[in-house]
């Protein structure tokens, strides 16, 4: 059976389940959710595929998953991969993946909003400046880790990877300039050159330019 993501192309929350699914080698399917229009606000929406309201969901049969780490869980136990090769790794990419959640993922996703999506009106540059205040940090802690390694845990991709990422090929301004960490921006070169590796915008339905 074929799993379905609910999933739309702006979201960096999705693509790191999106491009989980793409690099294991599962069978899969991308299901547009018009999160613009109002779809995950929808009482259906919320009565049968997530009562949070969100995307990323995950459909396996019987099986229904929310929340983008949970499914990068569920795809590493169903194909084996990408969740470490020691307990000690399986620790660190889950603390990685947290990390991300907090101080990368959550920033990054809020400031390119307040800066492409949100009307210009209700743009606050002090709020925006203060997140980027925060990403700058991450930013930081990230590339200095990523000196003198392929990937984040070990020696091969894994979801610390795959959570990390999620934001950091999306082509709005949000205060991310590649070039700026070069560590990083060399690891989203090696991420990006492994095969079945797709821009969010080609991996998920629905992008900028589909609503302008």
């Amino acid at each position: 059976m074929t799993i379905q993501l609910h999933c739309f192309g702006e979201s960096g929350n999705a693509y790191k389940a999106a491009l989980a699914l793409q690099f294991s080698g599962l069978d899969w399917e991308p299901v547009y959710v018009d999160f613009f229009g109002g779809a995950t606000r929808a009482r259906d929406y919320r009565d049968t595929l997530n009562n949070m309201g969100e995307v990323p969901v995950m459909v396996d049969g019987s099986v229904t998953i929310t929340q983008s780490g949970v499914i990068q869980q569920y795809v590493s136990e169903k194909s084996g991969r990408f969740g470490g090769v020691t307990p000690e790794d399986s620790r660190e990419v889950m603390r990685w993946m947290f990390w991300d959640n907090h101080k990368l993922s959550s920033q990054a996703g809020m400031t390119r909003f307040l800066m492409n999506f949100l009307p210009e009106a209700k743009r606050s540059a002090e709020v925006i400046a203060f997140a980027q205040g925060r990403l700058k940090a991450a930013y930081d802690v990230l590339d200095t880790h990523l000196e003198g390694r392929d990937w984040i845990v070990g020696d091969s991709l894994t979801n610390a990877d795959l959570s990390c990422c999620g934001y950091l090929y999306y082509p709005e301004p949000f205060g991310f300039i590649r070039e700026d960490w070069p560590h990083i921006d060399a690891w989203l070169t090696r991420l990006s050159q492994q095969p079945g590796w797709k821009h969010p915008y080609d991996l998920m339905p629905g992008s900028p330019a589909d609503r302008a």
